[in-house]
Parts: structure tokens; sequence; C-alpha cells
């Protein structure tokens, strides 16, 4: 439980540090995923694979407006 408190305080921190355009959807998508890996013990993998998927979904709102 303090691991996923501090991973998304470190996620958080560095949301504020970088450029928004640049990871929509990403930062969010890394958080949900990281979280719900790391109960499943691949938190690592489950970051990539939210980040990867919150990307597409942004673009993909984008692409309809």
């Amino acid at each position: 439980m303090k691991f996923a408190l501090l991973a998304g305080l470190l996620a958080l921190g560095a949301l504020s540090q970088s450029a928004p355009a640049e990871a929509k959807g990403c930062i969010k998508g890394a958080i949900v995923g990281g979280v719900a890996g790391h109960m499943a013990g691949h938190g690592k993998m489950g970051a990539a694979a939210g980040c990867a998927v919150g990307h597409h979904n942004a673009n993909k709102k984008d692409k309809q407006r």
C-alpha cells in the first residue's frame, strides 16, 4: 500500500514538471495501470500498458473532434 501511495505521489510530481501536451492521457493511464499491475505483481508492465491505452484513447477523442 505504501508503494502505491509513493508511486502516485511521484507520478503527480512528474506531471507537474512535464509538458501536458506530449503526455496526453499517458500519465493518468500509467497511474491507474501501475496500481492495478502492482496488485497483480506486475506494476511496471501495468504502467506501460496503461500509458499506451490512455494515450490511444486521448488521440481517439481528438480525432473525433
